[in-house]
């Protein structure tokens, strides 16, 4: 493989995680929107905190 097809090849695999990355932001936004039972929204907001800023965003998470 060349050096331009391997930079090809990479950049493919941005725009890929990239929308997917957006898709699940999509799904998790909505989730968030839609649920109105209390315990189940406060989930649904840690889902979307974490699509937002990644999965250590909550002090929670990384804990044992």
């Amino acid at each position: 493989m060349t050096m331009s097809r391997a930079l090809v090849t990479l950049a493919e695999r941005g725009i890929q995680a990239d929308k997917e990355a957006r898709r699940q932001l999509k799904i998790a936004y909505n989730r968030f929107i839609k649920e109105h039972e209390p315990a189940r929204k406060n989930e649904a907001g840690k889902t979307l905190i974490r699509a937002i800023f990644g999965k250590d965003a909550l002090a929670e998470d990384s804990l044992p």
